[in-house]
Order: C-alpha cells, then sequence, then structure tokens
C-alpha cells in the first residue's frame, strides 16, 4: 500500500515538473513514507530522520516531508523531529500534494500524464484499514476501521493504469477479503474482481492480503473461473498452535485454517499458497513452536514470510511480557525458513522441463524478468523487448527463490 502511494505522489510531483533525484542532497522535496509494523522497521525511519538533520542544517529551503504509519502523535513528532516540516497520516496523498503546492512553486514545465511510464505490475489500494482486533498488529491504530473505495471509483483507476501501460493490477488492503461490505449494496470482492476482468488490455489480476477468517467461497470461485485472476492466494496463518492463535485473536483455530487451505486447493487446481508467520510470540513454548513448525511441513507453501515478534506500543500484545528471548526467536526463525528454502525448492524443481507463462516486467542485469501466474520469479535471456508482454519460458534451473529458462 505505501508503494501504491509513493508511486502517486511520484507522478503528481512529475506532473507539477519536478523529477526524481538520485541524491536525497540534490532533492527540493523530500518525502519518507514509512512502516512501523515491525520495530526494525521503526528504527530505520528514526535513523533516516536522524541523518536528515545535517541537510536540513546545510538546504532549509528544502522541503522535508513524513508519511505512512509512523506518523501517529503529530505534535510529539514536531517535538522530536523539529527539522521535520510536515507529517501526514497513512495514505494522506492528498495532504501532502497540497502541503507541497503551498510551500513549493509548481515549476513552469508540464510533464503529461500520458508520458509517465508505469510498471508493468501496478497496485491498487481498494479497501483502508482493519476492523479485526489481532493483538500484535498496529495497523487498526494507525490506519483505523476498514473503508472501501467505490467500485466505480477503482474500475476506472484500472483503466486509466491499463491505457498507460500497466498490464497487471494488484488489489491491496490491510484486509482485502473485507472489501465492500461498508458500500451500498454491500459488492464484495469477487463481484469487483469481476469488473476489472472485462477491461481490454489487462492481462493479469492479484489481490493481497487476505484474513482465513474472510476468505468466502465467491472469493475461491472468482480466482477459479476469472481466466485474468491468478492462481496465487497469500492468506496469514501467523501460528500452528489454537493457543497462540487464540492470545493473537486471530479468530480461527489450526484446523479450520487447514480445511481452508482444502478448500482451495480442491477448487484451483495448481494454486500457490503464501503465508505469513511470526515466532517467539508471547508465551509461544518450544512444542507451540513446533506446531508451527509442523503446520508448515504439512501445508507445503510455495512462500513463507516469517518474522520474529516485536512489540508495539499501543497494541495488546504489547502488555503481554515479552518472555522468549531474542536469541531464541532468532533460532526459530531461521529454522523457519531453512524449512521454507527446502520446501520451497523441492517445489520449483518439478518445473524443470516445463513451459511456463512470464509477464514480463523489465530487464535485470542483462536478463529480461518475469512472474509466472503463480507469481514464482522467472528470468531469461532474449534480444528482443518482452517488456509487458507474455513469453511462454522453458525452465532450465530452478531454485528455491527463482527460476531461469530460455523461450520455448
Amino acid at each position: 500500500m505505501n508503494t501504491a502511494d509513493s508511486w502517486r505522489i511520484v507522478e503528481e510531483l512529475e506532473k507539477l515538473g519536478y523529477v526524481p533525484t538520485k541524491r536525497a542532497e540534490d532533492a527540493d522535496i523530500l518525502v519518507l513514507n514509512t512502516c512501523v509494523v515491525r520495530q526494525s522497521a521503526e528504527d530505520k525511519v528514526v535513523g533516516r530522520l536522524s541523518s536528515l538533520k545535517p541537510l536540513k542544517k546545510k538546504h532549509p529551503e528544502a522541503l522535508i516531508a513524513v508519511m505512512g504509519c509512523f506518523v501517529d502523535d503529530i505534535p510529539t513528532l514536531k517535538q522530536n523531529f523539529p527539522h521535520v516540516d510536515a507529517f501526514f497520516k497513512p495514505s494522506n496523498v492528498e495532504g501532502l500534494l497540497e502541503f507541497i503546492k503551498s510551500h513549493q512553486p509548481a515549476l513552469s514545465f508540464q510533464l503529461p500524464t500520458s508520458s509517465l511510464q508505469l510498471p508493468v505490475s501496478c497496485y491498487i489500494p481498494i479497501i483502508e484499514g482493519c476492523d479485526h482486533f489481532c493483538t500484535y498488529c498496529i495497523v487498526r491504530l494507525r490506519r483505523g476501521r476498514e473503508r472501501s473505495r467505490p467500485m466505480d471509483e477503482i474500475v476506472e483507476e484500472a483503466k486509466c493504469l491499463v491505457q498507460r501501460g500497466a498490464r497487471e493490477v494488484t488489489l491491496l488492503g490491510q484486509n482485502v477479503d473485507a472489501f465492500g461490505h461498508d458500500l451500498p449494496g454491500q459488492p464484495g470482492l469477487a463481484d469487483l474482481l469481476a469488473a476489472i476482468h472485462d477491461i481490454e488490455g489487462l492481462l493479469r489480476i492479484r489481490f493481497l492480503t487476505s484474513h482465513p477468517a474472510d476468505m468466502s467461497e465467491r472469493i475461491i470461485d472468482a480466482v477459479a473461473n476469472l481466466p485474468k485472476v491468478c492462481e496465487h492466494i497469500e492468506i496469514p496463518v501467523q501460528s500452528g498452535d489454537d493457543a497462540v492463535l487464540k492470545r493473537m485473536a486471530r479468530g480461527y483455530t489450526v484446523d479450520q485454517y487447514r480445511r481452508l487451505v482444502a478448500k482451495i486447493r480442491q477448487r484451483i487446481p495448481g494454486v500457490s499458497l503464501a503465508t505469513d508467520v511470526i515466532v517467539g510470540f508471547p508465551g509461544e513454548t518450544e512444542e507451540q513452536f513446533m506446531n508451527t513448525y509442523k503446520l508448515l511441513e504439512e501445508i507445503r507453501f510455495d512462500a513463507v514470510h516469517v518474522a520474529a515478534y516485536s512489540p508495539r506500543p499501543g497494541t495488546a500484545a504489547s502488555r503481554l511480557p515479552d518472555d522468549v528471548p531474542a536469541e531464541e526467536k532468532e533460532r526459530r526463525r531461521k529454522m523457519i525458513e531453512a524449512l521454507q528454502e527446502k520446501i520451497a525448492g523441492e517445489i520449483n524443481q518439478q518445473l524443470l522441463g516445463e513451459t511456463v507463462e512470464v509477464l514480463v516486467e523489465e530487464k535485470h542485469r542483462g536478463k529480461w524478468k518475469g512472474r509466472t501466474r503463480t507469481h514464482k520469479l522467472v528470468f531469461f535471456e532474449d534480444d528482443d523487448d518482452w517488456r509487458g508482454k507474455l513469453a511462454q519460458v522453458k525452465i532450465t534451473w530452478a531454485g528455491p527463490w527463482s527460476m531461469q529458462g530460455e523461450l520455448a
């Protein structure tokens, strides 16, 4: 979602005649779009802000703005970071742009919208905030309750992106499956997928992130029946132990999650599944961790995003004793990563010699780079221009994180 916001900021500033700089020292405007979902992310923001103090002293006319989930108590932030000119809540792109326009005159050169080159794959936020009460999560505190965008507005944005070169769109939400419940008539994600599916020139559609408690049969059927919707679902489990899931307030049991995965795989042959896991949650015993480890062994996800628990101030879990030592959290994290490297390698090895459809995104170190419908990264060499096109690639080498191939 931050990536989508950042792209929009770049586009709007380019329309005013500004261009990106490679060095912060050369910029008239510096924008930090922040994430604090983990402590390491927040530490990075604080470090970067501190590093900008000398720059502001040397170039006081340069504007420094901060937006995103780091922005909570603005008066305190202004006191702690007086060299920052303005702070904006998550996704408040309009407020940021108004501030910049009022403090930096628009340049005489106006860049036509049609000349701005977009990525082949673009993000579209469709619902903001979250109505779940996961005890570890700061999203609800910083982004508020769920608020869906009007469906026709999203469809028009998708059409505009495709007209300007996008070939794939990813629909975004903290809980994307909840889209539409607060709109008149209560359209759902399945209805939105069907509406976007008819856009001429659009090749692929994705969505993330799903919540196991809200993944409906209509959504599963939409993935199964709409050809442009890719067979890839990101559905965080977070833990494989019922007691830990209860402390997390996730709203489902391991068995319910297991049955959901079975239903998805039965309805969508060849689907790839990704998940998120938190290790070292308050009170997590070795046995409870091993329950998570065994669940991952059993389900065999295509991708697992694993993080060591870090308390976020203001969340319910931050009031629990953070009683798993840091070195133990790291040991558990590395165990999950090693397991997933093995599983992903075995899954990808099955594609050796097979021909897969790749949507080519860009050239990377002399090779074309793109992804399969199941979100696997593929590289191949060819002299023709493949950007934004579908290529049939025969896989000649497969590792856990990427594959190499040649045009079929």
